[in-house]
């Protein structure tokens, strides 16, 4: 009998959190965190990662665990979230899976599988010396070569994908066309139900995600960015909307009114990304805090969990 499961999925900004941790309160659940960068212990303003307040005695996994001098990728999250999740089902309770990063939550619950070794910071190295020394060109001719199927999926001039596929190639023997049929080879052992939250007026959502900004910067995201940078970090954790906004101005070269609105820019469009991932799943129930009171959206999230545990909601 396949394990049940919640997933609450939407843009930055929407108000996954409070939803997710009133979930859990509803209905003996525990938050298993789907956010590539609050499992980082150095960025809880950036990442707007929730408050003791905020999650009102609700336990929270896979959040506030990693060192930013620490590197980590779908793989991890994958078998971390497994480690979370038949936690939180010993101890019967229900996995209320909360975020934005689509490919980590959809990952697990697809029970991908991912080769052991498939990276190599050696290997990858060598094949970014080899792409300045060949060019775009030559680098995915090599690819051809050796997985065509890949080659014809992947444009040329997308010198990242390339080089992951022939650095799959380099480290396992095994091309990256055989690594994703391998992947889904296996069914989920897990049902879930996905609940979606975003803005029918996409402005509200916009208006939300700049007043967050605002609040950041009087919570102290300055220092916490200066603080980030005066240490060693890695290539996942700098990639985080937040601090790299604010670097410019750090070092002098920009106005901290510019780099402010450009990380308002850049989280705004974070989110129609995250909204364009989201929306290929027809799975996906999603609700509108803008076209109903709070009372009314629980009252509906209620009747969609209780269908769901029950066995009655048809997809």
């Amino acid at each position: 009998m396949r394990k049940k499961a919640i997933v609450v999925v939407g843009p930055t900004a929407s108000g996954k959190t409070s939803l997710g941790i009133y979930i859990c309160k509803k209905f003996n659940g525990e938050v298993i965190s789907c956010d590539s960068m609050q499992i980082y212990k150095q960025m809880s303003i950036s990442t707007a990662k929730p408050t003791v307040e905020e999650m009102d005695g609700i336990p929270h996994h896979l959040i506030d665990f990693l060192d930013v001098t620490a590197s980590y990728s779908v793989s991890s999250y994958c078998a971390d979230a497994r480690m979370a999740f038949d936690d939180v089902i010993s101890r019967e309770k229900m996995p209320v899976f909360v975020g934005g990063t689509g490919l980590y939550i959809d990952s697990f619950l697809s029970n991908t599988t991912f080769l052991e070794g498939a990276s190599s910071d050696d290997i990858r190295l060598e094949l970014e010396k080899e792409l300045k020394e060949k060019g775009a060109e030559e680098m995915h001719r090599a690819l051809y070569l050796v997985d065509p199927q890949a080659a014809d999926n992947i444009h040329p001039n997308n010198t990242k994908r390339v080089l992951r596929a022939l650095e799959v190639y380099r480290a396992t023997g095994m091309t990256i066309t055989q690594q994703e049929e391998l992947s889904h080879s296996q069914e989920s052992d897990i049902e879930p139900l996905y609940i979606g939250i975003t803005y029918h007026n996409r402005e509200l959502l916009y208006d939300r995600i700049n007043r967050r900004v605002d609040l950041m910067i009087e919570n102290g995201l300055i220092d916490e960015a200066k603080a980030f940078y005066s240490k060693p970090y890695s290539k996942t954790a700098v990639a985080s909307i937040g601090c790299k906004e604010l670097k410019p101005y750090l070092d002098g070269e920009r106005t901290l009114e510019e780099c402010i609105d450009r990380l308002k820019m850049n989280t705004r469009r974070y989110a129609k990304r995250q909204l364009t991932w989201f929306r290929r799943n027809e799975n996906i129930h999603w609700v509108y805090p803008d076209l109903c009171s709070d009372e009314e959206l629980h009252k509906s999230v209620d009747a969609l969990i209780n269908k769901f545990l029950a066995g009655d909601l048809i997809e």
